[in-house]
């Protein structure tokens, strides 16, 4: 289970969070999300080798830019019901609603190609900061959003809503987090009406007995109409 960043027991009523490139893709074996930061821990760390292969040359990551003062309108609320990620190669339909229990734990999804948003929070292309989370592996192998870190500035991001419209995001930044120093209102926070989006995972070190150390997050802003 998750417990929303900096919002503890009382999550539930808090104003935000609300909570080759390779191939597609949250944190498993115990399939839960389970830091008080929003982190979201992998329990298998067979393929920590390869993480830690890809990061060894990365520069420090600089500050995250914001998206522009003429951001595309937000849209009106609608189920996100797709995710398409065409640079890593993400297209699923498998999406599941997420959202607090009493002590404002957030469940991830049980699948780990399922992918997870938090439903109380803005949904995808409305204005705000909607989050979309998933495993980045299992014991079996690879998850929904294991090539989530490969994503880069420019890349975008598709989300099909029940309405038949598209939000349409573009990647605008990359940063991974330690789990402890985890940047709350950074990610959850407002965004000046701008429709945004975050897609989280994790990332950093596996440690036996504490899961993976760090999270990787994906900003995204929603590009205006064709």
């Amino acid at each position: 289970m998750m417990t929303l960043p900096g919002t503890g027991s009382s999550a539930g009523t808090a104003a935000w969070p609300q909570p080759s490139r390779g191939r597609r893709a949250l944190c498993s074996a115990a399939t839960r999300f389970v830091s008080s930061l929003g982190v979201l821990l992998m329990a298998a760390g067979m393929w920590q080798s390869d993480l830690a292969g890809d990061r060894a040359d990365a520069a420090p990551a600089p500050a995250v830019t914001r998206a522009p003062a003429d951001a595309a309108p937000a849209m009106e609320r609608s189920r996100p019901v797709g995710l398409t990620i065409p640079a890593i190669e993400v297209d699923t339909t498998d999406l599941v609603p997420l959202d607090v229990d009493a002590t404002g734990a957030l469940a991830s999804p049980e699948d780990t190609d399922t992918v997870g948003w938090y439903e109380s929070g803005p949904w995808p292309g409305q204005a705000g900061a909607a989050v979309m989370g998933a495993h980045v592996d299992s014991v079996s192998g690879p998850a929904v959003f294991f090539w989530l870190r490969r994503l880069e500035p420019g890349d975008e991001v598709t989300v099909t809503r029940s309405d038949g419209t598209e939000a349409v995001f573009t990647v605008y930044a990359v940063r991974e987090y330690d789990k402890h120093a985890f940047p709350t209102r950074k990610v959850y926070g407002p965004t000046g009406n701008r429709a945004e989006l975050r897609l989280v995972t994790c990332g950093g070190r596996f440690e036996r007995g504490d899961g993976y150390t760090d999270n990787l997050v994906v900003y995204a802003e929603l590009e205006p109409p064709e």
